[in-house]
């Protein structure tokens, strides 16, 4: 349980990374700066990586922890079944299809977010 809060922490922290790195504040100061100096400001940002290191960060922390989820989740489901199956052996047959098919659901959320945070990481470059 530790090393799950540990892991939802830096995940938080890689995920906040994104918003805050590299960009300036156009609101702080007198007034609103005019789109121009807003988008030098963004360039220099960028050029300086900013931003990206955030979103790198964080969609690889998403992707890992999407995997590491999956296997938990599909561990639990066979282990569950294999259990079932144990204790009345004449079930196999339908204990075994909604296996399948639970697992199958699992790995389909678990790809989807796999997905995302890949897109996370190829958006910061």
């Amino acid at each position: 349980m530790k090393n799950l809060i540990a892991l939802l922490a830096v995940t938080l922290i890689g995920i906040g990374m994104t918003n805050t790195v590299g960009y300036a504040d156009d609101t702080a100061g007198a007034g609103a700066q005019s789109e121009e100096a807003h988008q030098q400001n963004v360039a220099v940002g960028k050029a300086a990586g900013g931003g990206g290191l955030g979103m790198g960060l964080g969609g690889g922390l998403a992707a890992g922890i999407a995997a590491v989820g999956a296997g938990l989740g599909i561990g639990l489901i066979g282990s569950g079944a294999v259990s079932a199956i144990a204790r009345q052996p004449e079930m196999a047959g339908p204990i075994g299809t909604n296996m399948i098919i639970t697992a199958a659901l699992v790995e389909g959320v678990a790809l989807f977010a796999v997905v995302v945070g890949l897109l996370g990481i190829l958006g910061a470059k």
